[in-house]
């Protein structure tokens, strides 16, 4: 089959590999779709932390928001699956550890991540192989733009719930790209008062044709009660400014990650008695999140720019936007293209 491959820094090629095979309890599913996020763009510029901490390395296959077809099954698995549209967990624990017992695999100390950690393969592919026990099915109702859409989606759903918004209560969301968008989507859902803020012009007037009026520059920010301050941002100085402009016994949310360490200080948390949230993975929210889109309360399918083949997706990853593209800030990744 076609996959491609990360082979270094900004290295890439798509190769022939060798097709996956249906081990027991595992399956092996025909993608139809794979969207490329900044984990992967981290990865293509050699940035992750992953590859420094010795948790991922080159070459590698990237892909861990897809969707697709079961083709194939292995002993053990319910004939059930059998060409079911699927998605799954990114997070694929241990099992048998104390944390996995509990029902956090996502953050075990042995666990794999699709197309992230420990080696294993992405959907960037033509197929992908799978534990059966990682499943999700989607119903009709989520297509495959959306069915490639609940891994970011479970994110921003979980980064809400994390906020512990109520109606009428006030959000802020730092930064305005896909994993931002998303959140503040959940949050309107939610039925709270959603702002964002961010740097770009261009990103800042997309999020206002979503109807988003609340859209600001960081020098154009009201000076308004905060109920919770939601961080997907990537700029290490956020995470100290989400804790200064929240409201005193308000929620901090931390889903975006910065390239260098951020510093705050606890001493605010502390004096405004603030809650602080940090969100890993999707895991806990990707049922969740199959639900809202299935029942229209959240439908993000026009943040996806573009759709291209394997051929297109080196291109992608050096930020180049394929001509025609929206002006979402998502590409998705068609592997039969």
């Amino acid at each position: 089959m076609k996959a491609f491959v990360l082979t270094g820094p900004r290295e890439f090629e798509v190769r022939d590999v060798a097709a996956p095979v249906a081990t027991p309890g595992t399956v092996v599913i025909d993608v139809q779709r794979a969207g490329v996020c900044g984990t992967d763009v981290e990865f293509y510029a050699g940035e992750m932390q992953y590859l420094h901490e010795g948790f991922a390395e080159f070459p590698m296959r990237l892909g861990h928001e897809w969707m697709g077809t079961v083709s194939a099954i292995g002993d053990g698995v319910d004939d059930l699956w059998l060409g079911r549209r699927v998605t799954g967990d990114t997070m694929l624990g241990c099992g048998v550890c104390r944390r996995c017992r509990q029902g956090n695999q996502h953050v075990c100390e042995f666990r794999f991540e699709v197309g992230i950690r420990a080696g294993f393969p992405g959907a960037l592919a033509e197929q992908l192989a799978m534990p059966a026990s990682a499943l999700h099915a989607l119903p009709d109702s989520v297509d495959d733009v959306l069915g490639a859409l609940v891994e970011p989606g479970g994110n921003a759903l979980r980064s809400v719930q994390g906020a512990n918004l109520r109606p009428g209560q006030r959000a802020l969301v730092l930064g305005p790209g896909t994993i931002g968008l998303l959140v503040a989507m959940f949050a309107r859902a939610a039925g709270a008062e959603v702002h964002l803020m961010g740097r770009s012009a261009r990103s800042l007037d997309y999020a206002r044709t979503l109807g988003f009026d609340g859209v600001w520059t960081d020098d154009e920010l009201p000076d308004l009660p905060w109920d919770a301050v939601i961080d997907a941002s990537n700029a290490p100085a956020l995470p100290a400014k989400a804790l200064d402009l929240v409201e005193p016994g308000g929620r901090v949310v931390y889903v975006g990650l910065a390239g260098s360490p951020s510093l705050i200080d606890t001493r605010t948390m502390a004096l405004k008695d603030v809650t602080s949230v940090g969100i890993l993975s999707a895991s806990p929210g990707l049922a969740g999140t199959i639900n809202a889109y299935a029942a229209g309360a959240v439908d993000p399918r026009e943040l996806v720019a573009a759709t291209v083949g394997l051929d297109g997706v080196g291109a992608v990853l050096a930020g180049d936007r394929p001509e025609g593209a929206g002006f979402g800030p998502k590409m998705h990744i068609d592997p039969r293209t």
